[in-house]
């Protein structure tokens, strides 16, 4: 069926699903076609190129078929590998390509049990152990691809990197129940450059009724929707922020302010 115009509610709604869906083809197709891919979330920020990390070749990262940043859970749901399905990276080939594959056929237990991530990481194990697939999961430790586990665990880690004295290459906005919270939490952080038109609009309705991009205008959202410099505002001062949001509510209950 058609794939949903508007975001999920909540995590593992029936909009949910059915973009854990898409975020399997989306990924399969280059790989069949030979292009390594790296798969990202929308709730991410570069702070610097991952390229350079992932095609570093004085690293040993060259051994994996796929790389992921650590989801932060240490469920049994996720195990063994805690690996986060919203930021990873894949090198095209025999291995990888049954991995996706195998992900497709099993489409059905991702509707089962409300999640894309809980799938791929059974997969990640049995390929691993029957066909040799070469896994990689960077440490939850590591400064470099911090994520929600980081946002509502470790403010020391936060207050480090809004001053930008960590070696960061993204930041994933993951942990956050749904998409109002996760805006709200990347203004706060000046992580946010999307300008307040633009946002929950559709590229025709910010074009002016043109359902498709000019030929040849790919960057035509650019210029009414990127903002130069990040778009911050304070919500909760119990959360990490650029600035002190001291007078703002806490989010979470006897909640301590951040700063």
């Amino acid at each position: 069926g058609p794939l949903p115009s508007g975001e999920a509610k909540r995590y593992g709604d029936k909009n949910f699903k059915a973009m854990m869906y898409a975020k399997v083809l989306c990924v399969l197709y280059p790989l069949m076609l030979g292009y390594d891919v790296l798969f990202q979330d929308v709730d991410i920020v570069w702070i610097k190129d991952p390229m350079e990390y992932f095609h570093d070749d004085s690293s040993n990262l060259s051994q994996f078929d796929v790389i992921f940043q650590h989801d932060g859970s240490k469920s049994v749901r996720y195990a063994p590998y805690s690996a986060n399905s919203g930021f990873y990276y894949v090198r095209a080939n025999k291995r990888s390509q049954y991995l996706f594959t195998s992900l497709l056929y099993h489409s059905d237990l991702i509707i089962t049990w409300d999640s894309h991530q809980q799938v791929l990481i059974q997969l990640l194990a049995e390929h691993s152990s029957l066909f040799g697939l070469g896994v990689k999961v960077l440490g939850l430790g590591t400064e470099m691809f911090p994520g929600g586990h980081h946002y509502h665990r470790n403010r020391s880690f936060m207050k480090k990197f809004i001053k930008r004295e960590t070696d960061t290459y993204i930041f994933h906005m993951s942990w956050t129940e749904n998409k109002d919270n996760k805006l709200l939490f990347l203004r706060q952080l000046g992580e946010w450059y999307v300008k307040d038109e633009c946002v929950g609009k559709t590229a025709t309705d910010i074009l002016g009724g043109s359902e498709v991009l000019p030929s040849g205008e790919n960057t035509a959202l650019v210029q009414p929707c990127c903002a130069m410099e990040p778009i911050f505002s304070c919500h909760y001062r119990d959360k990490p922020s650029k600035l002190p949001c001291n007078n703002s509510p806490p989010i979470d209950k006897n909640g301590r302010p951040f700063w």
